[in-house]
């Protein structure tokens, strides 16, 4: 294979991969974020309240552990790559994992990820209060 067709390629897988990740991430404005999230399955809920802190209840990050209540700050981040909600947990200590990215989805919805790109859990805004 020759450089042109080698760097056609490239182009073209590159190309391809802008679309997929343009797929995946959704533009949100930060102000339609608070409100009260719910995964029916799991029964976790994350409350976004509109002064900037957030409060967890029955909620697991990760495959990897247990279901628990925590509370803190949150602050929107739009970045070029993949919109998040910045959560930092309060009372956590030395070890512990002190926050943790929360995806905004569109939609409505928002979502944990594993390091392999998957989604751990997706919570989806709640029209109760």
């Amino acid at each position: 294979m020759g450089k042109l067709t080698s760097g056609r390629w490239f182009a073209a897988a590159l190309a391809a991969s802008a679309v997929l990740i343009a797929g995946c991430t959704a533009q949100v404005d930060a102000e339609d974020l608070p409100g009260l999230y719910r995964n029916k399955e799991t029964g976790g809920e994350i409350r976004l309240d509109s002064n900037g802190t957030f409060t967890a209840t029955h909620l697991s990050t990760d495959a990897h552990t247990d279901p628990a209540d925590f509370h803190g700050q949150w602050e929107f981040v739009d970045s070029s790559g993949s919109d998040f909600v910045y959560l930092d947990i309060d009372e956590r200590g030395i070890g512990e994992v002190s926050g943790v990215q929360l995806y905004a989805r569109g939609g409505g919805k928002v979502a944990f990820s594993t390091p392999d790109g998957s989604w751990s859990l997706v919570l989806t805004k709640s029209t109760e209060t």
